[in-house]
């Protein structure tokens, strides 16, 4: 999730493509919301060659929200 002013918190995905497969923003967002609810539906998408990683394998997501919220404080 990003901090935001009027919902406390807003959805993010870091989206990680198969070699060889394309997908953009808006078709990713159009099968979200036939598939989910549309406050669920990501406003901030991402895509990654891969996740920032620990030592033993797991995804660092306080890291991912570091860097996206970083990315929107200089986008502001």
């Amino acid at each position: 999730g990003v901090p935001d002013v009027t919902m406390g918190e807003d959805v993010c995905a870091w989206v990680q493509l198969h070699p060889g497969a394309t997908l953009t923003a808006e078709e990713l967002q159009g099968f979200c919301r036939d598939q989910i609810t549309y406050f669920n539906v990501p406003r901030h998408i991402r895509f990654v060659v891969e996740f920032p990683m620990s030592v033993t394998g797991k995804i660092q997501k306080f890291i991912m929200r570091e860097q996206i919220q970083a990315e929107l404080a200089q986008s502001a």
